[in-house]
């Protein structure tokens, strides 16, 4: 069984799709930049990462032989920390080549415990039969898949999608994105209630967690913690320190999330 079929309490997203060292000199952008950060995120109390690539010219990287010498990297450097890559779009991938992405990786020996897709993403193209095919094998290789989800009707959208057969509905794991589409990508904690309200009415269990952009990340974060969440913390979504200063690197943010009741 994958060590991401239970989410840990805190993971850490250290850099994203879309951030670079012009944003901060510490954000990891390179793979032995992100294995170093990853061990001392999970010295402060990250239990997996969330990782993303760069290619040579620093672009968001959806690449399986550079997914295989991270995790390479990351079993020799950090091995209990287990890592989760990503499928995000980022505005360069589409459906089609998200799926293949991960039908090269399950064809590797080095695999990822975990991966996270976006609903709405991977459905885009409205092909149900290569989408089921492909949720069906990351079960069946034990790839624990955690559903990325932006509002509460996506909720009700995977709900319908387990229902049909497309998403295996068992062990799900989900993060509740906060404040990508809101003004400022600012986010609120009174924003997790309509998730979890729809996730009520579509009988959907599921060890869920939350991530949120901007500065109150750390109130987001405490309130997913209250309410029996997990956290997702790092410098994809924010860069800042709960009093609104600039972190001084991920380590930081993790410290201060794992920290709290």
């Amino acid at each position: 069984m994958s060590r991401l079929a239970i989410l840990p309490r805190v993971m850490v997203a250290p850099n994203g799709a879309r951030r670079g060292k012009d944003d901060h000199p510490a954000l990891p952008v390179t793979i032995a930049e992100t294995v170093a950060t990853a061990a001392a995120c999970h010295a402060a109390g990250a239990g997996a990462i969330h990782a993303h690539l760069r290619d040579a010219q620093g672009q968001h990287w959806l690449d399986s032989g550079a997914y295989g010498e991270l995790i390479a990297e990351m079993a020799r450097a950090v091995p209990d920390m287990p890592v989760q890559i990503t499928t995000e779009a980022a505005g360069r991938y589409d459906a089609p080549a998200q799926r293949a992405l991960l039908h090269r990786v399950l064809q590797q020996d080095r695999r990822p415990e975990g991966v996270s897709i976006g609903l709405a993403e991977m459905l885009a193209d409205g092909d149900r039969a290569a989408a089921r095919a492909l949720y069906h094998d990351l079960s069946g290789a034990a790839v624990a898949v955690q559903h990325i989800l932006y509002d509460a009707g996506q909720v009700t959208a995977l709900a319908q999608e387990i229902a049909q057969g497309t998403i295996p509905g068992g062990g799900l794991t989900l993060l509740y994105v906060l404040g990508r589409y809101s003004a400022g990508q600012q986010s609120d904690p009174a924003m997790i209630t309509p998730f979890l309200t729809a996730a009520a009415d579509a009988d959907l269990a599921a060890d869920w967690a939350v991530c949120a952009f901007g500065r109150a990340e750390t109130s987001c974060l405490a309130a997913a913690l209250a309410a029996g969440g997990k956290a997702r913390v790092g410098f994809e979504n924010n860069l800042h320190m709960a009093d609104g200063s600039i972190a001084p690197d991920n380590a930081a943010r993790v410290r201060e999330i794992a920290a709290l009741p």
